[in-house]
């Protein structure tokens, strides 16, 4: 059976006295977003506006985070490239030339 492979990102964030937070998003952009959310809820924060959220921004955010406490906090988006299975049956036709 062929393979496509496919991009997923995770996300885990934490302290020690919990166990860790992990999720999976599709596009960098929504990890980098719900870091954002996670380290504003943690910190009390209100929500940011409905907007394209900066991974810099987003890092800055969790490093500030993990400084308060930097032997128990922890954050990290990691990028995957996954092999999946697809059968023939998903693929598209070929066009046949005339």
């Amino acid at each position: 059976m062929p393979h496509e492979m496919v991009s997923a990102y995770t996300l885990v964030i934490g302290e020690d006295a919990d166990s860790p937070s992990v999720t999976v998003h599709t596009t960098a952009d929504d990890a980098w977003s719900a870091l954002d959310r996670e380290i504003r809820d943690r910190c009390g924060m209100r929500a940011r506006p409905r907007r394209a959220v900066d991974s810099d921004n987003a890092s800055r955010l969790a490093d500030a985070w993990r400084a308060a406490d930097p032997e128990s906090r922890y954050w990290q988006v990691t990028a995957h490239r996954l092999p999946i299975m697809l059968p023939e049956l998903a693929r598209p036709r070929a066009v046949a030339a005339r």
